[in-house]
């Protein structure tokens, strides 16, 4: 096959495998325009409104702790279909939900898919990439997410314009969904890129490892001979076999040296990256902008604006990150999100609005999305061996999780007790602290096949520079 075939064959696969990516974002996103008239309809309280949103990453959390170990066991390409079919089922659930307690149901549904991908869809794109190329498409994966989180506001607005357009009675399910309670049909807009999801995954292969350490070698070949080309196909295949006969699986292993060091490693920098607030941001970005001082009106518009920056800023980190490295992008990105949240929480203190307000988010936004938002999936889908990598990624991505839950549900609480400049210096605090950490115990891995790296990890030589 020749290169040019080899790439597009790549680059397809990346893009149906990012639509995980893209609906974490989108569902993510959707609540910060459903949360106020959700809140009005049933009265909720600070505490119950960050409960709201917080049930969704519970659900996040019960997909990441199953997804890792079904991954492993049958396969990464089905537990994909498992998160579609779920984005689907949620979509259409929460949005025709009869009562409070229903609505909670679909919404933690919709949770255990986003956890589902939010493991297994960028576990799925490392081992599918080339080495020259993997720290670009693992990346890829959290374009998609800002891509989700941008579709999300750009929906949000304009359902919510086009709903106070048309105020007349009507009747009619699409009446209820989109005029009448217009929050419904900003989730129920999902169900298209869930149903596409579902289709395209059809076409989209096993991962080659997988089949290999499951002594699948002749599907393994195949498919290598289409992602890498049919010249290193063979020595490739010799490789993933080789490393996959030296371990032993399970994830007791996780426990052992050099990988409890990298787990360490890897769930400490998740959980830094979440607490530097940045999904308080987006869950709560019309709240966080009326507080700037900027009309409830252009709320959305603002958002918008937000969701594209994010979007436009992962450009740079999958321009640089097989260029420049992980760690060299890790500890910039890192340094300057703690400066930027730092004066957003001076704006508020000293009511600094509007533009000025905006720009210091947007700050944030670019440091973090060529840094703390991308890397952490990068560097966690590749320190790990083949055999515990879905169960190690799967523990990261919990880590996230759980990480995102506390920040979600204390959020309106610090909001209201703390103020909303403190809770940013908090955010700002966390950003230092995870600077610290990756300086002293980040390494590079850019340029290296995942076997490579694996080989290197078990050397003391490795030894010493993880636990450093």
């Amino acid at each position: 096959m020749q290169t040019k075939q080899v790439k597009h064959f790549i680059s397809l696969i990346t893009l149906i495998a990012a639509l995980g990516g893209f609906l974490f974002g989108f569902d993510m996103a959707v609540v910060s325009g459903i949360i106020e008239p959700v809140r009005a309809q049933y009265g909720l309280s600070a505490a119950e409104e960050g409960l709201f949103v917080s049930f969704a990453l519970l659900g996040c959390i019960v997909g990441v702790a199953f997804s890792g170990y079904l991954a492993d066991k049958i396969g990464r390409k089905k537990v994909l279909f498992v998160a579609a079919s779920l984005f689907l089922v949620s979509a259409v659930g929460f949005s025709l939900s009869g009562t409070y307690v229903i609505l909670i149901v679909f919404r933690i549904l919709a949770g255990v898919g986003v956890g589902v991908a939010s493991n297994v869809s960028p576990l799925y794109i490392s081992e599918i990439a080339p080495a020259d190329k993997r720290g670009g498409l693992v990346t890829f994966y959290q374009l998609a997410i800002t891509i989700g989180v941008l579709a999300a506001y750009t929906s949000n607005m304009f359902l919510q314009r086009h709903a106070a357009a048309h105020q007349e009675v009507g009747d009619g399910l699409f009446h209820w969904l989109f005029e009448q309670q217009v929050w419904r049909g900003m989730f129920f807009v999902s169900v298209i890129p869930a149903s596409l999801f579902c289709v395209l995954l059809t076409i989209v292969p096993e991962s080659p490892r997988w089949l290999a350490g499951n002594g699948r070698n002749q599907e393994a070949l195949e498919i290598l001979e289409k992602i890498s080309g049919e010249e290193t196909a063979r020595s490739e295949l010799e490789a993933i076999k080789q490393v996959a006969s030296q371990k032993s699986g399970g994830l007791k292993e996780l426990t052992r040296f050099p990988f409890r060091g990298l787990l360490v490693m890897t769930m400490t920098l998740t959980a830094l990256s979440q607490f530097s607030g940045i999904n308080g941001v987006i869950f709560y970005g019309p709240t966080i902008l009326k507080s700037a001082g900027i009309v409830t009106s252009d709320a959305l518009l603002y958002q918008v604006i937000l969701g594209t920056a994010s979007m436009l800023f992962t450009l740079i980190a999958i321009w640089k990150v097989d260029t420049w490295g992980r760690r060299s992008l890790y500890l910039v990105g890192s340094f300057w999100a703690a400066i930027a949240l730092a004066l957003t929480g001076l704006c508020f203190m000293y009511g600094v609005n509007g533009w000025g307000m905006l720009l210091c988010i947007i700050l944030f936004l670019l440091f973090f999305a060529f840094s703390l938002g991308p890397l952490k999936f990068v560097i966690a889908t590749e320190v790990f061996p083949m055999h515990i990598r879905g169960r190690a990624l799967s523990i990261c991505i919990m880590t996230m999780w759980v990480s995102d839950w506390i920040v979600n549900l204390l959020f309106p609480i610090m909001r209201d007790d703390l103020g909303i400049a403190n809770t940013f210096f908090v955010f700002s605090f966390f950003c230092i602290c995870s600077y610290l950490y990756a300086r002293k115990n980040l390494f590079e891995t850019k340029g290296k096949r995942l076997e490579e790296i694996e080989q290197l990890l078990t050397t003391s030589k490795a030894h010493n520079h993880v636990e450093s």
